[in-house]
């Protein structure tokens, strides 16, 4: 029986566009992963716009900070 005939197969290669887009949602579903296991462990968790970063050319974005409390603990106004 002869060998099969591999061949490799395509990779995308995505723009610096899509990998920076990429590495956002990756790191937002880190985040939000990391929250919901704070809550299982009994913390509340609120992410507070810390500041706003702008590059000079029109883009943003928010940076955040996280606030935990263990459970019963009550919130200051």
């Amino acid at each position: 029986m002869p060998a099969p005939d591999f061949t490799p197969a395509a990779m995308p290669n995505p723009s610096a566009e899509e990998r920076a887009v990429g590495r956002v949602a990756e790191a937002a579903h880190r985040l939000n992963e990391a929250v919901r296991r704070a809550i299982d462990a009994g913390y509340s968790v609120e992410l507070v716009r810390s500041s706003r970063f702008h590059d000079g050319a029109g883009n943003w974005g928010d940076q955040i900070v996280p606030s935990v409390r263990p459970n019963g603990a009550v919130k200051n106004a």
